[in-house]
């Protein structure tokens, strides 16, 4: 197999940026950054399940419920430095899916290697929504995403030279 990315920690400084926001919670920030604190120092990088595994286990930085119809946005704490020719394909996992009726709301996350230099440092953040009819309940430190590096070509013609300078969704914008 070819090695061709790793994975790291985003600053606690970014996790902490956004790790109430994203999560909808209601924090007092002199009670409550010792508990985000923990929760940083437990991230655990994604790993793959088995040698022939394709995807590696993003894992929850909370204890989530989420209703019927809800969207959450989940802060990973991580961020991925990769050769520039592959991609991070973000999938939920399969038992998600099929058993819970979990998607992403993007449908398939596509992590470039030029987001790691973002201006938020490259973080993964993962919205998930529950189209079942039941309360889901997400552990922290339960596995609920998979990430897939793909290999990618360009076309003879392409001369892009443009650079990344903001996160999601500010590729194309002026």
């Amino acid at each position: 197999m070819n090695r061709v990315a790793k994975f790291e920690k985003v600053p606690f400084d970014e996790f902490i940026a956004c790790y109430s926001e994203d999560l909808g919670l209601e924090m007092d920030k002199a009670t409550d950054i010792d508990t985000i604190e923990k929760v940083y120092n437990n991230i655990q990088l994604p790993t793959r399940s088995s040698k022939h595994s394709a995807g590696y286990d993003f894992r929850s930085t909370a204890d989530i419920i989420l209703k019927p119809g809800k969207t959450i946005s989940i802060p990973t704490g991580i961020r991925c430095k990769m050769n520039d020719d592959y991609v991070l394909l973000i999938y939920p996992r399969s038992s998600m899916g099929f058993k819970y009726n979990m998607t992403l709301t993007n449908t398939t996350g596509v992590i470039d290697s030029d987001y790691y230099n973002a201006k938020n440092y490259g973080h993964i953040k993962i919205e998930i929504k529950n189209n079942g009819n039941k309360d889901h309940h997400i552990e922290l430190n339960e596995r609920f995403a998979q990430g897939i590096f793909m290999q990618y070509g360009i076309t003879d013609d392409d001369n892009t030279n443009t650079e990344r300078i903001g996160g999601i969704g500010s590729t194309g914008r002026k």
